[in-house]
């Protein structure tokens, strides 16, 4: 009974893990009054597109970041964090906060912009 119990035990873990490296099937951004036309200009205008891809952004093309195409369905930030709207807001402002060490800069920015900005990434599927 005990072996079962903790096979059982195991057995749900793995799958709790592996549900999070790919987050929720149909991830909505639940960022209040967010815009992401605005977040997907933002990228730009704050310098994001400097060292990210992005899928539907044609130039600059950084390639010092990782592409973001896909984003929305990561599980992680940064291989580290849950990739939730909250996480992700205060990640897109003080990245080395966050994940001391990055090579992510802190980007000066206003609440509604990270809410843009996150509901922007979040909305980013596979292609």
């Amino acid at each position: 009974m005990a072996g079962e119990s903790s096979s059982l035990a195991s057995l749900v873990l793995a799958c709790a893990f592996l549900v999070a490296c790919d987050g929720p099937p149909d991830r909505t951004p639940t960022v209040g009054d967010a815009d992401k036309a605005r977040g997907r200009q933002l990228v730009a205008d704050k310098g994001c597109v400097a060292c990210h891809t992005f899928p539907d952004v044609k130039w600059p093309r950084g390639g010092l970041g990782p592409t973001l195409d896909g984003f929305g369905r990561q599980g992680l930030i940064a291989g580290q964090l849950p990739n939730q709207p909250g996480v992700l807001m205060q990640f897109v402002r003080n990245a080395p906060a966050m994940v001391p060490g990055t090579a992510m800069p802190a980007i000066p920015m206003s609440d509604q912009e990270a809410r843009d900005v996150t509901a922007y990434l979040l909305a980013l599927k596979p292609r």
